[in-house]
């Protein structure tokens, strides 16, 4: 009979990807468990992945095509089905990550793996909102016979950062929930106030526009509005993203290194807290 010692790693910076590899089968369990929660248990299945983002897409094209007039270049539609491509993803693994070690707590008590893996079964589940509004845009090109722009190789690159800043904020969630659960209850204020001060339904330049620099610039520490200013330009050209651009890029990549660092400072006393 072999056992097993568990030892802190304390001197790690970072979680040990070796062992969330020897773990996967424990992720993959997670993820389907997610799955099922979430779509295999309801009347419609996967139809309310569909319902959700279509009714969102619905009001803010009523808002900022109609009442506000927001100029676009390109049906407004599509304009916005584009912008909530990126942002859904986002919005669902920031609000199921938060509570996400909270809910699984009595596993968490009980035996040993690595935390980080229920962060990242949640990102896992997100992906088919994502997917469904990937191919919601697909039709919409193919119903106004838009071309995509040159730079559409480029749109994968902006989907990689749009999981990169979700995993990202996801994980700085997980692990401040866990110690103040207050977090529980401003996620969705947080979700809210995002889906405004992203540029979902109108322009990253018209918010620039109508903003001091000063002011511009802290708008860009938003990651999401590069994102998802990016995102659009691959699919439908235009002028390219300017310098505030790469502040959103170089957030997206300070928020997933800090969350590795503070996830595994806070990770051997989970199970204390939870």
């Amino acid at each position: 009979m072999q056992t097993k010692i568990i030892t802190s790693s304390s001197s790690r910076w970072f979680p040990d990807f070796k062992e969330l590899l020897r773990y996967r089968d424990l992720f993959l369990m997670l993820a389907w468990r997610d799955f099922r929660v979430r779509y295999a248990q309801t009347s419609i299945g996967l139809l309310w992945a569909l319902i959700q983002p279509l009714a969102t897409i619905a009001i803010l094209s009523l808002v900022f095509g109609n009442f506000v007039g927001v100029q676009t270049g390109v049906p407004h539609l599509i304009f916005t089905v584009a912008g909530m491509s990126m942002w859904t993803y986002f919005a669902f693994v920031m609000s199921n990550s938060g509570s996400s070690i909270i809910t699984s707590q009595e596993m968490v008590k009980k035996i040993y793996f690595p935390r980080l893996i229920i962060p990242l079964s949640k990102a896992v589940v997100g992906l088919i909102d994502l997917g469904i509004t990937l191919l919601i845009l697909v039709g919409l090109f193919f119903y106004y016979g838009i071309t995509p722009s040159g730079n559409w190789w480029m749109a994968p690159f902006f989907i990689f950062l749009a999981i990169l800043v979700a995993l990202a904020v996801g994980i700085w969630l997980s692990a401040l929930t866990v110690r103040y659960r207050d977090f529980q209850h401003v996620v969705p204020f947080l979700v809210q106030l995002g889906l405004y001060i992203t540029p979902v339904a109108y322009p990253a330049e018209f918010a620039a526009k109508h903003l001091p620099d000063w002011a511009a610039s802290l708008y860009y520490l938003n990651p999401m509005a590069g994102v998802v200013q990016g995102f659009r330009w691959s699919l439908f050209g235009g002028t390219p993203p300017d310098g505030y651009f790469w502040i959103s890029v170089m957030m997206v990549f300070v928020l997933f290194v800090t969350s590795l660092l503070f996830f595994k400072r806070v990770e051997d006393e989970i199970a204390d807290y939870v």
